[in-house]
């Protein structure tokens, strides 16, 4: 490898690996958990998607090397995602909308 390119950073060790295994793996038993738990009831679909979007953050930087990329390679690949993030809640706020009325 071409350790004298500036943009190049080294891969995390097998040991980050694994704690960003036992964290996803928390994190799902979080999940799990919360839908049992009366009290979050109110919160619960908010709290999932908290704890979702934290996994996927996490799958995205260490799994996919989204991490140790360039800026522009992250950017072709989260824009796209901010503007379907953009339009799910439009069309959700819209049906939203059209139900209230009903």
């Amino acid at each position: 490898m071409n350790t004298s390119d500036p943009g190049h950073r080294e891969h995390a060790s097998v040991a980050t690996y694994i704690k960003v295994a036992l964290v996803l793996t928390a994190l799902t038993g979080i999940e799990v958990g919360a839908i049992y738990i009366r009290a979050l009831t109110p919160i619960l679909i908010p709290t999932l998607l908290v704890l979702s979007l934290a996994k996927f953050s996490l799958v995205l930087l260490f799994f996919m090397h989204l991490r140790y990329d360039t800026r522009t390679l992250s950017f072709i690949f989260v824009g796209p995602l901010l503007i379907a993030l953009a339009v799910f809640l439009a069309v959700i706020a819209l049906i939203g909308a059209g139900v209230a009325r009903a």
